[in-house]
């Protein structure tokens, strides 16, 4: 059986945790900050876990992850 490939778009947004969790960039902060509140951008800062519904569908993307 070939190996399956992963996917590209997903490997370069997403990658994971040790215990195999999914990490992902926070949402939002690409443009239009002036209209953002400071307290969103504070949050926003850094990396986020995704939800257990949304891992569940990025981890098909990437099938070789851990």
């Amino acid at each position: 059986m070939p190996k399956m490939k992963t996917k590209s778009a997903a490997k370069k947004r997403f990658s994971m945790t040790a215990s195999g969790k999914v990490k992902a960039g926070q949402a939002g902060k690409r443009h239009g900050m002036i209209k953002r509140t400071t307290k969103f951008i504070r949050d926003a800062r850094g990396t986020t876990i995704l939800s257990d519904a949304d891992a569940k569908i990025v981890k098909k993307y990437m099938p070789y992850a851990r």
